[in-house]
């Protein structure tokens, strides 16, 4: 139900093992890449071993889809079978007819039979069972004398086992040294780590139509720390903050709806208490240190605040928008020529301004009302009843949301919505109108200041939004199979990019690839080498002719 409100074609975080949204790590390539080799040509066992929710099932599907056509496949799923149950299976799953009430040398000579055939025809046979953990010791000795039929230079059947990591323990049993010499590869796969996460995050939404992040950095790391970086908890801990933020009517995600999302999903989390206490301790410590310095040092500050210190508060906050920035350079100017009594005259003024600032960031908790400012600048209007970037849509505009700092929202050099915070962590939204060198000019609500990078930077949480209007419609990716046409428009984009004449390709070579690469580490993106989504958005950012920007004059670095 919440589809609509995030800008979803589909629920992201479904457990089902949904093959659109197959999702491949370093860590799970690597794994495939173990199987793949282990199912060479000389065959034999080949094990996978990881913890619930760590994706073995994704990598044997994928396994699977890689196996040539000259190959039969078997699969069992529930492995809790005696000898003689686990062989008529096999003859299921191989379609091999079998009559009333077989005896185990009949399904082993029935199997062999098959095997020897299958092999005379140039074709292979794989067995894979899932959670083999299940598996008797005396089901795994029989799978052993399965593959002791074999030519000179291969078995003629190849199994692979996947399981939890309680199957490593039962190989190591002396029964079963035989079969765990015989495994000829195997792989342990680990959860994801933080940036993994983020990735696969970002995936699952992108195959459900929303190209920019949802999930705040915080939320990220909030995350993997109560998932441990298992795809399977990832997605029951996305689906509720999800849930969260729709009932909240909030986006992003931030990590509080995380941290609640855990408490819901995988219970009560707490610290314990042997941690806790000493934090408490070092924390009343700190306070009472802190009270008795102020009381014993605030008549001294009183008396001593210097001219500089007042004149950067008033540079800080700046003025309202209804001084012009071209005025601002002559009164700090002015401020700082004058003697110390002007500018302890000066002083309320600078408090009365600070004043006006916080009440309007107290009423700026809005996000509808920072992008209705935004859409102004762009000629548009929200709609009611639709999310900022629907209305975008329904306007040939595309919202854009990224994560991180001063720098990135300048080389953008687009008008942004920019997710705030006060002092005491409470959010506020702000649109970013107009730069002028440090200092931008921010309108909260009705009311427009400026103020300089340094109060920004303290105030930003590292999330922001524009609006964009694409100039043409984008492909899902450019990379080395991509046609010649594709490679050319992103080798001249790179060219305009970095203001050098673009070559004329006839293939997507390495030095297009370094360049590439290059702009994907300057825009904070996975330097892959490959023009994905975001990179592609990127660059159409970076290249676009349309809509209002932040500073007419700025040339983007």
């Amino acid at each position: 139900m919440y589809k609509a409100f995030y800008g979803l074609n589909d629920n992201p975080f479904s457990i089902a093992p949904n093959p659109h949204y197959m999702f491949l790590s370093d860590r799970h390539r690597e794994a495939l890449a173990h199987l793949t080799y282990g199912l060479g040509e000389t065959g034999g066992f080949v094990l996978l071993t990881g913890e619930v929710g760590t994706g073995k099932t994704t990598v044997s599907r994928c396994l699977l889809q890689q196996i040539p056509d000259n190959t039969d496949t078997a699969f069992i799923l529930n492995p809790s079978l005696t000898e003689l149950e686990l062989l008529a299976t096999l003859c299921d799953e191989l379609e091999i007819k079998y009559g009333d009430n077989p005896t185990l040398k009949q399904l082993t000579d029935l199997i062999s039979m098959y095997l020897l055939n299958n092999h005379k025809n140039g074709r292979n046979t794989v067995l894979i069972i899932d959670e083999a953990q299940h598996l008797r010791s005396e089901v795994l000795e029989q799978l052993r004398l399965l593959t002791n039929l074999e030519t000179n230079t291969k078995k003629l059947l190849q199994v692979i086992l996947i399981g939890q990591p309680e199957l490593q323990q039962l190989l190591k049993r002396q029964d079963l040294r035989q079969l765990a010499q015989r495994i000829t590869a195997r792989y342990h796969l680990l959860p994801l780590n933080k940036d993994e996460i983020a990735l696969y995050v970002l995936h699952r939404l992108q195959v459900a139509g929303r190209h920019e992040p949802l999930f705040t950095r915080k939320a990220i790391t909030a995350l993997h720390k109560h998932s441990g970086g298992i795809p399977r908890l990832t997605n029951l801990l996305c689906e509720r903050a999800l849930m969260a933020g729709y009932g909240q009517a909030k986006v992003p995600i931030d990590h509080k709806m995380v941290n609640q999302a855990a408490v819901e999903v995988l219970g009560d989390i707490d610290v314990p208490g042997d941690k806790r206490w000493p934090f408490i301790a070092a924390t009343a410590l700190v306070l009472a240190f802190g009270l008795s310095f102020y009381l014993f040092n605030r008549s001294a500050f009183e008396n001593n605040m210097s001219a500089n210190a007042a004149i950067a508060d008033v540079q800080a906050q700046s003025s309202l928008a209804n001084q012009t920035p071209a005025s601002m350079p002559s009164k700090i100017n002015q401020a700082a020529q004058t003697q110390p009594q002007q500018v302890q005259a000066a002083t309320p003024v600078a408090n009365a301004q600070q004043q006006i600032m916080r009440q309007a960031m107290l009423q700026s908790s809005s996000i509808d009302n920072a992008f209705a400012g935004l859409f102004g600048l762009w000629n548009k209007q929200p709609i009611i009843g639709l999310s900022a970037c629907q209305a975008a849509q329904q306007q040939d505009l595309a919202c854009y949301q990224q994560q991180g700092n001063w720098h990135s929202i300048m080389r953008l050099n687009y008008p942004a919505v920019a997710y705030l915070q006060d002092a005491q962590a409470n959010v506020f939204y702000g649109v970013i109108v107009e730069r002028q060198a440090e200092q931008i000019l921010l309108q909260l609500g009705e009311q427009q200041f400026w103020v300089n990078k340094d109060w920004f930077d303290r105030h930003f949480s590292g999330t922001f939004e524009i609006l964009w209007q694409p100039d043409s419609i984008l492909p899902r990716e450019i990379g080395q199979s991509s046609s010649l046409a594709q490679v050319q428009w992103l080798e001249n984009s790179l060219a305009l990019v970095n203001k050098r004449r673009a070559r004329l390709l006839t293939q997507f070579d390495s030095e297009l690839e370094q360049q590439l690469m290059t702009f994907q580490r300057q825009h904070g993106l996975k330097p892959d080498g490959i023009a994905g989504n975001q990179t592609l958005v990127q660059l159409n950012l970076y290249l676009s002719q349309q809509g209002p920007r932040l500073s007419a004059s700025e040339v983007r670095s």
